[in-house]
């Protein structure tokens, strides 16, 4: 299998266009044409886990950190950064990182945190706005189901937990070919009218160009009339963090020790409980203070994230609890959750889960 290829397969499980504009996820080193064995799957870049792609003879490290987050002047033998990109190339090891487009997915980071919380009901703690179309098309009707299908299957009409979703409407359409022209139906020069169907459906925008071209293509007539419109809706499959619930209310204690075994978490900050019981759950891999506003908003009674500033803890207000149980705890599981994302879409490809702990802070 080429690079290109593992991309490709990436890009459909966390697209990389919905990643945060500041992050750097996508290929980091690497020739898009190279063969890849196998791959090591880790949660940060670091010399020793790069070492340990090399001793698995892996020619692919993916990981959930870019190495390459900041513009690179030079490359030296200094730096950490700069001893991995030297190796890797020396070693030809391609390397990917695939950052906030697999946090902002429904499927991603958060949603697995939840997993091993056992929570329920789970949705997008924020979700993205202007990240939906509208694709309206005109089709007769003897060739609609044909297109629908063609769309369908490039990825349009997708909402939640329900696929092929359209909505068409019957009328007339009306159109003179020119001399120039090559009519699917009717003649040169002579107005035709035609029993069509309006139909709409929902899109991706960053599916957008590959449905449309699905469209054209699938579509009988030489000229295909379509409009695309923007969706200011609030797109509940891409966005930040994940909130849902216990299947019961536990007492505070037993699901902070919960917590604290589930995640390995040896330095757990938290805010003063401001109840005995909890069962509303919000959390957010990684950096989430962030989210803190909506967690509130949406009455949840616990917040789960890292690296809040000691300011930021007041902002609990004794109306919620802020847990900050540390970045890399947090985000541990992501390479086993890129393993059993990898395995369904490429079952033969070859992954390894690195066995470097990348966490840079100790507990005493």
């Amino acid at each position: 299998m080429k690079l290109e290829e593992v991309l490709k397969s990436l890009d459909e499980i966390a697209p990389f266009e919905l990643q945060e504009d500041y992050d750097n996820s996508g290929l980091q080193i690497g020739d898009m044409q190279a063969e890849i064995n196998s791959a090591l799957l880790a949660l940060d870049c670091t010399e020793q886990v790069l070492d340990e792609a090399i001793k698995l003879s892996s020619n692919l490290l993916i990981v959930h950190h870019p190495l390459l987050f900041k513009g690179v002047k030079n490359i030296g033998n200094t730096s950490e950064v700069d001893k991995i990109i030297r190796k890797a190339i020396k070693n030809e090891i391609a390397i990917v990182a695939i950052h906030t487009n697999l946090d902002n997915v429904v499927h991603g980071v958060n949603n697995k945190i939840s997993e091993i919380l056992q929570l329920r009901k789970t949705r997008i703690l924020s979700a993205k706005a202007d990240t939906l179309r509208k694709l309206s098309f005109y089709c007769p009707k003897s060739a609609t189901e044909e297109v629908k299908n063609a769309i369908f299957k490039a990825g349009a009409g997708n909402i939640g937990n329900y696929s092929e979703c359209s909505f068409s409407t019957e009328g007339i359409g009306s159109f003179m070919p020119n001399s120039e022209s090559n009519p699917t139906y009717g003649k040169r020069n002579e107005l035709q009218l035609i029993k069509e169907d309006r139909v709409e459906v929902l899109i991706p925008s960053y599916l957008e160009s590959d449905i449309v071209k699905v469209l054209l293509n699938s579509h009988p007539y030489e000229e295909v009339a379509y409009d695309i419109f923007p969706i200011l809706n609030y797109n509940q499959e891409v966005g930040s963090g994940m909130i849902g619930e216990l299947k019961a209310e536990v007492d505070f204690n037993d699901f902070l020790n919960l917590v604290k075994e589930k995640f390995k978490a040896k330095g757990i900050r938290y805010t003063k409980p401001n109840k005995e019981k909890v069962k509303k759950i919000a959390l957010c891999g990684g950096s989430g203070s962030f989210l803190l506003k909506d967690a509130l908003r949406q009455n949840a009674d616990v917040f789960i994230s890292a690296d809040f500033k000691y300011h930021q803890f007041f902002e609990a207000e004794d109306k919620i609890v802020i847990m900050d149980i540390g970045h890399y705890e947090t985000e541990q599981y992501t390479p086993k959750l890129l393993q059993e994302l990898l395995s369904e879409k490429i079952p033969n490809f070859v992954t390894h889960l690195s066995g470097t702990n990348t966490n840079p802070i100790i507990y005493i």
